[in-house]
């Protein structure tokens, strides 16, 4: 076919790195192909990146796709400038029947074909990761380094491994076979069969403000390396950087001879709800989302056409129940708590505390103490302005802002929120967290009508310290609060191997994943490509998990045509 001898170039340019992505999701070891450090991308990469940057503003960014009917985009920098850039509104009556078009051609070049053109747009996106790292920056909040490395190298780890996954999967049954069943002293019954991988339809991408590539990248690469059409909508306050994935990905595309409209954009105007309008249509089979709790619910309750992946709000909890590390365990939290001012879906919120304190190393801590010496660790780890705007970023939206605000009157504040100013970009909002101290007797959660305001999600750099009657209560504290809102991240700091056990039998049954006695470099916050599960599917904050074989599996499936030979 016309894609031949560019599918050559790219088999003989990134069959070793699928190789080496299906060798490390098979031993779950540390690998990365993308180097995370700026440094690593040249001497002109940074000011490059950021001319790149500068240029894409106040324009229209052009998509030669069809349906388009206007130009939208309000776009604000958390940081404070508006962008001013428009992008493509859809007429869906004319983009997805064009998208529909496009995948015949996608579906019959084959795993490894579409394998290796999603690593090369992967590829491009990486060579400009300077420039992704500034779109990610002012849509998200994210500081530059964090923007650079979560909404770059890190993001194209979960698109790459995506894809592994996905080849993985569609290569588990052969292309063809050859059938023969003895039939005695007749001859044989010879069947010559083949096995075609065959797409769902048109799979749509609904983006999160913020952690658009890293939460994106992980569904857009399934559906894609699967032999589906992509139409990404992204959350209207972060178009750009999944804006420039829609455009690099039509460019390769094209450019290996199949139709660009495989990979689209969506752009919604001010309170349209276009995802709405987008998710039911009888075109989309797939739907990948990443945001609240109410709208992924309604996804799940109306798209009833679609398979639907969604990632929606949870209750991270840590369990300190005694550590033989006190002042690792105190860094390590308070880093944990102020990583991008704890708008992370992974973030901790509930510490639970025996009110009768814990064992360290160093003696019996009470759990006034741990409280005062976690909020001492976090207002040592932010003191210095240069280094809190280093690691907080700025927040994202103004409904973080107000639950920082109204933290106080739900308690004692052990630690209070103070306003950093950014003298590169003043008009910023950057907050440092806040920690309120909240009684955690069972009676007051242990019954149906609880509405403790641990109970429930608070977004933001909001935590609470629950003092709890003993370190079986908050487990089973913990037990309830994954069973009934989910949790994305499970911590707990324990010296004892009947405590430890313990809590790992409470998530392995609630299914959530665990994080123990993490004292250094690690996060309860973080994963890694490739080896980490970022979320489980098996609890209420996820119906998925990023990534394994069931992420990808349900994207395709699988038709065979029998001849007689």
């Amino acid at each position: 076919m016309a894609a031949a001898p560019t599918t050559a170039k790219l088999f003989d340019k990134h069959r070793p790195t699928l190789d080496q992505a299906l060798e490390a999701i098979r031993t779950r070891a540390y690998w990365s192909p993308y180097a995370e450090h700026p440094k690593a991308y040249g001497e002109t990469a940074a000011p490059d990146g950021q001319a790149a940057f500068d240029a894409l503003r106040d324009q229209r960014f052009a998509l030669d796709q069809p349906g388009t009917d206007d130009w939208v985009g309000e776009e604000v920098s958390p940081y404070g400038p508006a962008l001013g850039i428009t992008y493509p509104h859809p007429d869906a009556d004319r983009l997805l029947p064009a998208m529909r078009a496009a995948m015949p051609a996608w579906r019959d070049a084959g795993p490894l074909t579409r394998a290796l053109a999603c690593l090369e747009i992967l590829a491009r996106i990486n060579a400009r990761s300077h420039e992704f790292a500034h779109a990610v920056m002012h849509t998200s909040g994210q500081a530059f380094m964090m923007a650079f490395q979560a909404g770059g190298p890190h993001a194209q780890d979960r698109g790459l491994e995506a894809v592994a996954y996905a080849y993985a999967e569609q290569v588990r049954t052969p292309e063809a076979a050859n059938w023969s069943k003895p039939q005695g002293k007749r001859d044989p019954l010879n069947l010559s069969k083949s096995f075609t991988s065959v797409p769902r339809g048109v799979s749509l991408l609904i983006g999160c403000n913020t952690f658009p590539t890293w939460n994106g990248y992980p569904g857009l690469f399934a559906s894609l390396a699967t032999g589906n059409a992509v139409l990404v909508k992204p959350h209207p306050r972060a178009v750009l950087p999944l804006a420039l994935t829609v455009r690099v990905a039509r460019e390769v595309l094209s450019e290996a001879g199949f139709d660009p409209d495989l990979v689209c954009l969506a752009v919604d105007r001010p309170g349209e709800g276009l995802a709405k309008t987008l998710a039911v249509r009888p075109e989309v089979r797939l739907i990948d989302y990443t945001g609240s709790t109410a709208f992924g619910d309604w996804l799940e309750a109306n798209a009833r056409q679609a398979q639907v992946f969604t990632e929606k709000a949870g209750v991270n909890s840590v369990v300190i129940d005694s550590t033989d590390d006190y002042k690792g365990m105190l860094g390590n939290l308070a880093f944990s708590l102020s990583l991008y001012t704890g708008q992370m879906c992974t973030t901790p919120q509930n510490l639970l505390i025996p009110r009768q304190g814990i064992t360290t190393e160093s003696g019996p801590k009470s759990y006034d103490e741990v409280v005062a010496d976690l909020a001492g660790a976090v207002g040592k780890l932010l003191g210095d302005d240069a280094r809190a705007n280093a690691l907080l970023g700025a927040v994202v939206n103004p409904q973080v802002k107000e639950r920082i605000d109204a933290a106080p009157k739900l308690g004692e504040v052990a630690l209070p929120s103070r306003q950093v100013t950014n003298p590169e970009f003043p008009d910023a909002t950057v907050r440092t967290p806040v920690m309120v101290k909240l009684d955690g007797a069972r009676k007051l959660w242990d019954s149906p009508g609880a509405d403790a305001p641990y109970l429930s999600e608070c977004f933001g750099p909001i935590s609470f310290a629950v003092a709890v009657d003993s370190t079986a209560d908050a487990v089973d504290l913990l037990r309830r609060t994954v069973r009934e809102k989910g949790a994305m991240t499970v911590g707990a700091y324990t010296t004892s191997p009947d405590v430890e056990r313990l809590v790992e039998e409470a998530c392995l049954e609630e299914c959530a994943q665990l994080s123990l006695n993490l004292t250094g470099g690690v996060y309860v916050n973080q994963t890694a490509a490739f080896s980490d599960f970022h979320g489980s599917g098996g609890n209420p904050a996820a119906n998925a998990a990023l990534c394994d074989g069931a992420f990808v599996a349900s994207r395709f499936r699988t038709v065979e045509v029998r001849r007689p030979e």
